[in-house]
């Protein structure tokens, strides 16, 4: 900005210059007035000259773009981050919801073996040829136990056949890939813990509040 006002400047000046410097080779110097006049153009044309040999952007203006840079920062990375941790949340939820139902499922397929006895036991590699230890009933990723931010277990208990099971949800880490921890178990509702601590049973799952109450 600073160099695009010089250079208007300069170009004005530059323009009125020749006529005054002829007129004064000349000798006509019958003001005072043209004389303060013609000192004060000289000085702009070396002011300008001296702006002109300047490049790039002097200290002030590095550390205003800077500050502007923090601030923005500032306000958007918390808004961000709140952002990411709700959309993991969701997914979370949505994952336990999938797990209830394999888990539903694989009791159905396997019925002498009831509930799977873990998370894995529902899943499988592509391509998935189903099995009680690789059911294929819910993606690998998911199976493998770590997805959008958050750690999933599935724990099958009783029997045989296992008539028990219960599974959780929580944030990979507190607070920055998430901030409550979810879990289910045979009622297949999904039950919320408020401050994001690993949960550890399922009775402790079931003395939890259901998710959205």
């Amino acid at each position: 900005m600073i160099t695009s006002v010089a250079c208007c400047l300069q170009s004005i000046v530059f323009s009125s210059l020749p006529a005054l410097d002829d007129l004064a080779l000349q000798g006509d110097r019958r003001t005072v007035g043209y004389d303060v006049k013609l000192s004060r153009l000289k000085f702009w044309r070396e002011f300008l000259i001296l702006m002109r040999k300047q490049k790039g952007f002097s200290l002030i203006e590095l550390l205003i773009v800077v500050a502007i840079i923090l601030i923005i920062a500032a306000i958007a990375i918390p808004n961000l981050l709140r952002a990411r941790m709700a959309a993991n949340e969701s997914s979370a939820v949505a994952s336990l919801r999938t797990i209830n139902t394999g888990e539903i499922t694989y009791a159905s397929t396997y019925p002498t073996i009831g509930y799977a006895a873990t998370l894995s036991a529902l899943g499988g590699v592509s391509p998935c040829t189903p099995s009680s230890t690789t059911a294929c009933v819910i993606d690998s990723v998911l199976a493998g136990g770590t997805k959008s931010g958050y750690t999933f277990t599935a724990v099958g208990a009783g029997g045989p056949p296992a008539t028990q099971y219960y599974a959780t949800a929580v944030p990979v880490t507190l607070n920055q890939t998430g901030i409550r921890s979810f879990c289910s178990f045979e009622d297949a509702v999904i039950r919320v813990q408020p401050t994001g601590a690993a949960i550890a049973s399922e009775a402790a799952c079931q003395a939890l509040l259901p998710l959205n109450q």
